[in-house]
């Protein structure tokens, strides 16, 4: 075989390799990495810490739902109850969205309480005096009287804190998470409701957590 034909046959082989492996790689996602897992909420993963983890999240939400669905201000209020959520206070290592907690909560109770409760946005509260602005100085249209306040005031505020308490040893991590929750009565500023969950969860290897 002549020297050209040789370099023509080479070329025609790498090319031909070349090709085939884009077509082998063609689609892969991630082949060298582990494939994803879908798991439940309230499931425990593989990738887990001594932390605040999901399941953490929807064991305590769900039985502080319950909770405030069974005390005589809410199941046997003769109208429906205006609550107003305030931030949740983080006292534990942990640097997570801690207003999910209120947020799961707070749609727990709007899909079970059967029109026991309602929910006042306050972070509308900008928005909303806006629009009424508009209204009162008839910018744009409103379907009844714009000079009245509609705004309701609350009956309850609802309002938690998670404290922490960790140590640490050569034999590995624990830490201790109590959630706690408070429902006040908005006129006397009495605590009509309270409750708490305890976690407490021990490791050899720490995680990070945002």
């Amino acid at each position: 075989m002549t020297t050209p034909s040789r370099l023509l046959l080479a070329g025609f082989v790498a090319g031909s390799a070349f090709f085939a492996g884009c077509e082998t790689t063609e689609g892969v996602k991630n082949p060298a990495g582990v494939p994803v897992t879908e798991m439940k909420p309230d499931e425990r993963g593989f990738v887990a810490g001594t932390g605040i983890e999901s399941q953490d999240l929807v064991s305590v939400t769900d039985k502080m739902a319950r909770s405030i669905l069974g005390i005589p201000e809410i199941a046997r209020a003769r109208v429906r109850s205006s609550i107003v959520l305030e931030p949740v206070v983080n006292n534990t290592r942990f640097p997570i969205n801690k207003d999910i907690f209120l947020t799961r909560i707070r749609t727990q109770l709007n899909s079970k309480a059967a029109g026991r409760v309602s929910f006042l946005d306050r972070e509308m509260m900008k928005t909303l005096e806006r629009e009424r602005a508009l209204k009162q100085s008839g910018q744009v249209t409103a379907s009844s009287d714009p000079h009245v306040v509609e705004f309701r005031g609350a009956d309850f505020f609802l309002t938690g804190k998670l404290d922490g308490l960790t140590t640490r040893t050569t034999a590995g991590t624990s830490d201790y998470v109590l959630y706690s929750f408070r429902l006040t009565n908005a006129r006397t500023s009495e605590i009509v409701w309270e409750d708490s969950a305890e976690v407490k969860k021990q490791g050899l290897e720490d995680a990070a957590y945002r």
